[in-house]
């Protein structure tokens, strides 16, 4: 039995997981936990008074005072019935909202010292004015969410005065657990309403968008009917003319590589533009085989594929040493360009232009920092390149237009962060027509290169990944804005001892190799070596 102390009131407290009840409401709820039936059993052994409060987390099993709002409702019991799982349902009738002054939760009794919160009658033409919108709002809510509300309830809401209208109104609404406790807990009449008015106003513009959203997914789907209606027409007259089966079974394939070849959102767009063009073609036109060729490099373009990087710097000097003998300034400043990019955890910097006479190994240098790095190697020559087409590529309303150069090259690598190596770029020739110097600015310029356009793929590809090392025999020849993005590591020629070195330990073996020898059918005297190095051999390199 509920006992009072001035304006508090010391009842039983029943604590819900999800349910928000309101006063002026009648609630059914079901009741599982022991502690809860116990309360419930308090409540109906006396005048069947209880406070129902909602917690504020629900997964919570035995809630302490801190786990619960602050404001629930005082009401009564009107109903129970007990279920074969051992469960109870009660139907609730809310009466007054009020707040927990203190709470007796534990040895499993539930018990709460609540302070009734009387609420004023409000008046005046801006409330009667309110209370009409709340009314309208409500009922264009009803229309759209196509709900059916007992009729008892539509002519309570009608009736209502301003002070109980929201919590009529409020257990009918689809909004969170959240809001409903917002309303709960707004104490005077009139702000209740300005908030409830505000949810209905939010609520109609969430379903008015909903239902916008409908109508274009349902007019995409009567679009999507019609295209394979047509498709589905095309194929038979293609099959009747014998255009189909190995150009539908290719076209598929296609298709089914753009949507795997996981490229950005803006190149697959372009790639579902030109199957869409070639769905329409003839499978034997020309311009068929154009975009089918054009859509088979954009598939097979790494757009995503990249190897993982390995900057162990012991490693990679091991590697260096292996491959090439000497050169140990060289090995120095390679060894401290991956530290760097250890550090960074980027290869993005200067790019690295070795230069030296032929045969001093700038081309073997530039693998052994790929194999060091366990990134793929590509290489590409410029010697006697006139077009900057050849490294931009050809557009494709040319007949047998290609990517260019970087493009191929990448494509080749099968990773979009190859080490590829550009050489002989002391080679380029401008022409009067074309600077292909021009085009390479673009290519290794690390502010640039992540935007690459090729002339023949006309989307942008990210470079910024590669790692370019360029190589030349002198820098006289490298245009100065060029020569500006590279920083020149200098490879000198190799003296008579280190060329000896080097045949015995590398060329000699290669070559026996090569031609089948074993030890036992030839051998070398380091008198015959050094006899040919001084004699017959007199470049700077070993080649």
């Amino acid at each position: 039995m509920p006992s009072s102390d001035d304006s508090f009131v010391i009842t039983p407290l029943l604590p819900m997981r999800e349910e928000v009840v309101f006063p002026r409401s009648t609630s059914p709820f079901f009741i599982g936990r022991k502690a809860s039936m116990d309360a419930l059993e308090k409540a109906l052994a006396g005048e069947r008074t209880i406070f129902v409060v909602t917690q504020r987390d629900a997964e919570v099993e035995e809630p302490q005072e801190g786990d619960l709002y602050e404001v629930g409702v005082l009401g009564r019991v009107l109903q129970v019935m007990r279920l074969p799982n051992g469960t109870v349902k009660a139907l609730f009738e809310g009466h007054q909202r009020a707040r927990i002054i203190e709470t007796k939760l534990a040895s499993g009794e539930y018990l709460a010292r609540v302070q009734p919160l009387p609420e004023s009658e409000p008046s005046g033409e801006a409330v009667a004015a309110m209370v009409e919108q709340i009314k309208e709002r409500f009922q264009s809510y009803i229309k759209q969410q196509n709900k059916k509300i007992r009729e008892e309830s539509v002519r309570k809401i009608e009736q209502a005065d301003p002070r109980s209208l929201s919590d009529l109104i409020a257990p009918l609404l689809g909004i969170d657990r959240e809001q409903k406790q917002k309303l709960l807990a707004t104490i005077d009449p009139a702000q209740r309403l300005t908030l409830l008015l505000k949810i209905l106003e939010e609520e109609l513009k969430i379903r008015q968008l909903e239902g916008r959203l409908k109508q274009q997914a349902q007019r995409q789907i009567s679009s999507t009917q019609k295209d394979d209606y047509l498709q589905d027409q095309l194929r038979s007259i293609q099959k009747e003319l014998g255009q189909m089966d190995d150009s539908r079974t290719e076209l598929e394939i296609l298709t089914q590589r753009v949507k795997d070849a996981k490229m950005p959102e803006s190149v697959e767009e372009e790639a579902q533009k030109e199957l869409k063009k070639l769905r329409l073609m003839s499978p034997l036109s020309s311009e068929a085989n154009v975009v089918r060729n054009y859509l088979e490099w954009l598939v097979s373009m790494p757009w995503q594929e990249k190897t993982e990087d390995n900057f162990d710097l012991d490693r990679a000097q091991n590697v260096l040493d292996e491959d090439h003998y000497g050169m140990e300034k060289v090995k120095e400043r390679i060894i401290e360009y991956l530290a760097v990019a250890r550090l960074k955890d980027s290869l993005k910097g200067p790019i690295l232009c070795l230069v030296g006479p032929p045969g001093v190994g700038k081309t073997s240098l530039a693998k052994s920092v790929a194999r060091a790095l366990e990134r793929n190697f590509v290489r590409i020559s410029l010697g006697g390149v006139r077009d900057d087409a050849e490294i931009r590529g050809h557009r494709r309303t040319y007949i047998g237009a290609m990517p260019g150069k970087i493009i191929q090259s990448v494509r080749k690598a099968k990773s979009n962060n190859p080490v590829l190596l550009i050489d002989e770029i002391d080679k380029l020739y401008q022409s009067a027509f074309s600077d292909p110097s021009a085009a390479m600015l673009e290519v290794l310029d690390p502010e640039q290169n992540n935007t690459f356009m090729d002339h023949y793929l006309e989307v942008e590809y990210n470079l910024s990944n590669v790692l370019f090392l360029c190589t030349a025999n002198t820098t006289q020849h490298i245009p100065a804005p060029l020569l500006d993005r590279m920083e020149v590591i200098q490879l000198a020629g190799y003296t008579e001892l280190e060329k000896q070195h080097i045949a015995e330990r590398f060329l000699v073996p290669r070559q026996c190799k090569s031609h089948g020898l074993t030890a036992k059918r030839i051998r070398f005297r380091k008198l015959a070596i050094g006899d040919v190095i001084r004699n017959y051999t007199r470049e700077a390199g070993v080649r």
